[in-house]
């Protein structure tokens, strides 16, 4: 944890303003995309990428998802460090002058950025994270303008990103769209657990995404047709949102059926117990990056969720300590490292 604290200051280099969402290995900023044409790309897949175009999007998510881990690491005992508290005031006052943007969002999106309402979740996790470590004393900052701030992002969310009708957080402000990362909601702690917006919200997910089979999608695609992530054809189950869809059913109570699900999707991992970024239910088989470390970031998460509900040991506040998936089948491809909780 010491250590990728370290990279993050050094990748950053004291310019949180133009905080990137991956940078190399070794904190190189310049992952230019480029196509390599002559490649047709496994079972034709094309185009075939080097470098990730992503690197240069705004994605307000990643401010809640690095101080969330830095909240995690204080929480855990990890020495405090005053650079990073340094860098942490910044990007906070940084984000303060940002959230209301428009960006792609976790998805890494190529059409038109939008009011993503994940997005506008992780800025208030950013948020509320500053607010506790300040109170806790490991940082120096004035909280007043911040719980201000916290509660003005809430009510934005709940007003812009609520569709009252169908009782569901929509993928972002007004669309119609739903987004499995509004799974995510009770993780961070927007919301409570029994909020009826949290379970409507689920069982939303469950009808509109769902597959054949009863797995979920990130998100709607559109076939040929240009989708609102700005790319054509359809994609498989997404493994992490299945398992985000494991937590959220238990987390509202229906244990029985979060047992049911991860029991499937553990029946769906290959001999040697790995799996893939995507299911395709049609053709029964795996899609997408092979293996895939989310997919077994998400088992791990909700393997230890439901021990903990069955144990009672669950906190009322439980910290997010779930990546965002940030290489996709259908988007960008990549060899970089993340801004994640656990990159």
């Amino acid at each position: 944890a010491q250590a990728w604290r370290q990279w993050l200051l050094r990748a950053v280099a004291g310019d949180p303003e133009n905080l990137q969402i991956m940078y190399g290995i070794t904190g190189e900023r310049d992952l230019r995309e480029r196509e390599l044409p002559w490649l047709p790309g496994y079972e034709g897949s094309a185009p075939v990428r080097v470098g990730n175009g992503a690197a240069s999007q705004l994605q307000l998510d990643v401010y809640g998802e690095v101080i969330e881990t830095l909240y995690v690491a204080h929480q855990n005992g990890v020495a405090h460090c005053a650079d990073t508290a340094v860098l942490h005031q910044r990007l906070i006052e940084h984000l303060a002058q940002r959230w209301q943007e428009p960006d792609e969002g976790i998805w890494e999106i190529r059409g038109a950025r939008r009011h993503f309402v994940h997005s506008k979740v992780m800025a208030w996790v950013a948020v509320d994270r500053t607010i506790r470590l300040a109170k806790a004393g490991a940082l120096t900052i004035d909280v007043a303008p911040l719980v201000e701030l916290r509660a003005t992002i809430y009510q934005e969310v709940c007003d812009k990103g609520f569709d009252p009708v169908r009782n569901t957080f929509t993928q972002s402000y007004g669309s119609q769209e739903l987004d499995a990362a509004t799974l995510l909601i009770p993780r961070t702690g927007f919301l409570p657990p029994d909020d009826p917006r949290v379970i409507g919200t689920v069982d939303a997910v469950r009808r509109e995404l769902s597959t054949d089979d009863g797995l979920v999608y990130r998100y709607p695609t559109c076939g040929e047709d240009t989708g609102v992530d700005g790319l054509t054809g359809d994609e498989g189950a997404f493994f992490l949102c299945n398992f985000w869809l494991v937590d959220g059913l238990a987390l509202t109570g229906r244990l029985d059926e979060a047992r049911c699900l991860f029991e499937r999707l553990l029946a769906l991992r290959n001999d040697l117990g790995l799996l893939a970024e995507e299911y395709d239910s049609v053709q029964q088989r795996q899609l997408g990056n092979f293996p895939q470390a989310f997919s077994h970031m998400g088992l791990i998460q909700s393997a230890l969720l439901l021990q903990q509900m069955a144990t009672q040991s669950f906190p009322r506040h439980a910290a997010l300590a779930v990546p965002a998936p940030r290489s996709t089948s259908r988007s960008t491809r990549q060899s970089t490292a993340d801004l994640t909780p656990h990159a």
